[in-house]
């Protein structure tokens, strides 16, 4: 770890932390942790030390690193120049093959970022309906994007029923026109969206929370969303950029059988590369320019090279047996997890659905269930932390964040791999002593 600590001291004199993004700060080491390639399952840091993956690029590399098929993908869009800026046919057939596959979807606008992606949403929502107000759930991450940047992962003092930004220099002005309700609270939402549904352009929620546990919606909720909002004359809109393909082609809305009006994509969709879109039914899209009022421009929208290696990631998903092996073996994974947690008597377990987990550390472990991020509130971080750094030390990287997954690469034996460090890291952590805290 010298080479990280080195390069660390000297990527902080130019970049805000030594880092290109915040969130790639890992809590586990108090900094970055510095990579030299990847390669399928795996992560190399700069001393050439291999690492099975969990992270997957925060969930971007469901199809592994550097996957042929993207790397050919851009290899082609290469040789064609990129053509940064130009519509060319590459981009309707992505869009169509979106447009047979995820139920919500009538037409689309290609993005790069998440933020970005459910900005435009939200304004496109607002421009369609005429009505201010967006309602957001508490725990649910949509980007930092000033509309929704409220009570994403607050500390028990800002929770609800206090409305949190979170992050500095957000205009106070629109604090009040996001309205923050708990997760899976059916009567919370129904005296919501009946008393103020006039006021109201959309209803935003990630269909599986795993920005903040993977926390599953409770049986009925998303339908109780959806009937209320076509009563109100509310859009609803799915938050894909995470949850999207992690079950199947349909995404999430496909997987629980409901429909939003409108849904934002990302991660995955792009193979590893920067990519995301929103969509949904055309009446609502044709309100975007040229064709309505709502704006959405911009010089990199559509990127050649991430619009072909979205195409690759579309052949790759396509192809036999793909869903079932990612799913078996995950699950596989959640269920080792769990037995070496019950085995040394350990205060943790894996919250999972699809390709995609949470830890919980401490009391939420314990419970029956989690319906919000109320029931994480006590979730033993600094715990968690020291478990990411000794995974570390035993060949496992797991970024210190909410969520994590494999890919496609990854095999049976990176799974025993990952087991074995797993269970090693532990009895590192209860060596160590809990009381060390």
């Amino acid at each position: 770890m010298n080479q990280n600590l080195e390069h660390w001291k000297r990527a902080a004199e130019y970049l805000p932390g030594g880092v290109c993004s915040s969130a790639r700060v890992n809590r586990g080491l108090d900094g970055p942790f510095y990579l030299s390639r990847g390669k399928g399952s795996k992560v190399y840091d700069l001393a050439g030390n291999e690492y099975v993956d969990l992270c997957t690029s925060f969930g971007s590399a469901l199809v592994g690193h550097a996957h042929p098929k993207v790397t050919e993908a851009i290899h082609q869009a290469l040789d064609m120049g990129f053509m940064c800026g130009y519509e060319n046919e590459w981009h309707a057939r992505l869009a169509q093959r979106i447009a047979e596959t995820v139920p919500c979807v009538e037409m689309l606008r290609f993005t790069l970022s998440g933020t970005e992606t459910t900005s435009y949403a939200v304004k496109l929502a607002r421009e369609y309906t005429g009505r201010p107000l967006l309602v957001k759930f508490e725990g649910h991450f949509h980007g930092f994007n000033d509309y929704l940047a409220y009570n994403y992962w607050p500390s028990p003092g800002e929770a609800l029923p206090q409305i949190t930004p979170a992050a500095a220099g957000l205009p106070e002005c629109l604090q009040r026109a996001c309205i923050v309700l708990p997760f899976n609270d059916f009567e919370r939402a129904e005296e919501t969206l009946v008393t103020r549904g006039e006021e109201i352009a959309a209803v935003i929620l990630e269909p599986v929370n795993y920005n903040s546990g993977t926390i599953l919606p409770e049986p009925g909720f998303l339908q109780l969303l959806r009937r209320l909002t076509m009563e109100q004359g509310v859009l609803l809109i799915f938050d894909e950029i995470l949850s999207g393909f992690r079950t199947g082609p349909g995404c999430m809305q496909a997987a629980y059988g409901v429909t939003p009006d409108l849904c934002t994509l990302g991660k995955a969709i792009g193979g590893g590369t920067p990519l995301s879109a929103f969509g949904g039914k055309r009446r609502i899209m044709e309100h975007v320019a040229p064709l309505g009022k709502a704006q959405h421009s911009g010089t990199y929208n559509g990127y050649l090279s991430s619009i072909m290696a979205g195409a690759a990631f579309f052949d790759i998903i396509e192809e036999s047996g793909f869903y079932e092996e990612l799913l078996r073996r995950s699950q596989r994974l959640y269920d080792g997890i769990d037995e070496i947690m019950r085995r040394h008597s350990f205060a943790a377990r894996v919250q999972g659905m699809g390709a995609r987990f949470s830890f919980l550390f401490g009391p939420p472990a314990e419970r029956d269930r989690v319906r919000n991020y109320q029931d994480l509130l006590d979730n033993q971080w600094p715990l968690f932390h020291r478990f990411c750094r000794a995974c570390l030390q035993h060949g496992v990287y797991l970024h210190t964040m909410w969520h994590h997954g494999i890919s496609a690469a990854h095999t049976d034996e990176d799974v025993d791999r990952t087991l074995e460090g797993m269970e090693a890291a532990l009895e590192d952590v209860l060596a160590e002593g809990l009381d060390a805290l």
